[in-house]
């Protein structure tokens, strides 16, 4: 019994399907990264803050504690904190915050500063018109800095039923050392990059 030989169009189908489907998961890996950033961007997930030009054109009566906190990655040789722990804002009104950096070590350190807010459902409604974060800096050994956050948040808080209990919202930075930096750690050896 001989077994039907498949015809051109067949096979063509095939080798098609075995090409597009490799691009087509490469495609959606390669965009995965952006297109998280964006949704988080746009929906506040995971804590994501957002960037607003301008504040907002009204400030509620209600208010809201906002505390700041300060982190730094293990081994990056820099003290890192807030000069206030908290501050109470009324929904809408303009806050003014600043945190203080300084290099310990007797190298220079090029850092860069990440955030979030907790709880994260309030991500969406903490807008930021002026930060340190996501810029490489290169503090001197010994150089101390401080460093404004302008933000408010959006009176829109007030009328959302998941967030109608939140009294309090923590604005968290960390600071890493940025790519391609030579960083002096515990983990590596004086002069040696870390990634």
């Amino acid at each position: 019994m001989t077994q039907p030989t498949p015809d051109r169009k067949s096979l063509a189908r095939t080798a098609l399907l075995g090409v597009a489907i490799p691009l087509a998961m490469f495609g959606a890996a390669y965009a995965a990264v952006p297109l998280y950033e964006m949704f988080c961007q746009v929906t506040g997930f995971g804590g994501t803050t957002q960037v607003a030009t301008r504040a907002p054109s009204g400030v509620s009566a209600k208010t809201i504690e906002v505390r700041f906190d300060a982190n730094h990655a293990p081994g990056l040789d820099v003290t890192f904190e807030p000069l206030q722990r908290a501050a109470t804002v009324k929904l809408g009104e303009t806050g003014l915050a600043f945190y203080r950096f300084t290099n310990i070590s007797d190298k220079p350190v090029t850092a860069m500063a990440t955030y979030n807010v907790t709880p994260h459902k309030t991500g969406i409604y903490f807008q930021k018109l002026q930060c340190f974060c996501f810029q490489e800096q290169t503090f001197q050994p010994g150089e101390t800095l401080e460093l404004p956050v302008v933000f408010y948040v959006a009176p829109e808080l007030a009328t959302d039923k998941d967030t109608e209990e939140v009294q309090t919202i923590t604005l968290s930075y960390t600071f890493f050392a940025a790519k391609g930096g030579a960083i002096r750690t515990a983990e590596a050896p004086a002069g040696v990059a870390r990634p």
